[in-house]
């Protein structure tokens, strides 16, 4: 039922949490393992981001091989993609473009003004997805 799982890491806690989760998930199901990681571009990507980090294709593609190494080390290969623009979008734009199954990917749990603000980038994949999306939280 899921042989291709789709992970979403920007290298956060958050996302590590969910790298954790997908890889036990993909090993569970003997799961194919894709990661994608998104260069933020588009509205409110500064605000996502701290002003020291200026490489953000550099921390995608670094965040992505991060996952890529933790599925390795759990005996699993993992593809990686680095995408540029929206992160929501990119994400559901990978899942609808592959033979993706399932999405699995990290939230903090944002309320209040700073969700009426930025958004939430999970939120936005559940509610856009067109495969079901496993949501792991940042704190249990």
């Amino acid at each position: 039922m899921y042989s291709d799982l789709l992970l979403a890491t920007d290298g956060s806690d958050g996302a590590r949490r969910a790298t954790n989760h997908a890889i036990q998930l993909a090993r569970e199901l003997e799961a194919d393992l894709h990661v994608v990681s998104v260069a933020e571009e588009g509205p409110h990507s500064t605000d996502r981001r701290d002003e020291m980090r200026s490489d953000v294709e550099g921390e995608s593609r670094e965040a992505a091989e991060e996952a890529a190494r933790e599925a390795e080390n759990a005996g699993l290969e993992a593809t990686t993609t680095i995408r540029h623009g929206v992160a929501q979008e990119e994400i559901v734009a990978v899942a609808e473009a592959n033979p993706i199954d399932a999405i699995v990917v990290g939230t903090v749990g944002r309320s209040g003004i700073d969700k009426i603000l930025l958004g939430s980038v999970a939120e936005e994949v559940v509610r856009n997805a067109p495969v079901p999306v496993v949501t792991v939280r940042e704190r249990s």
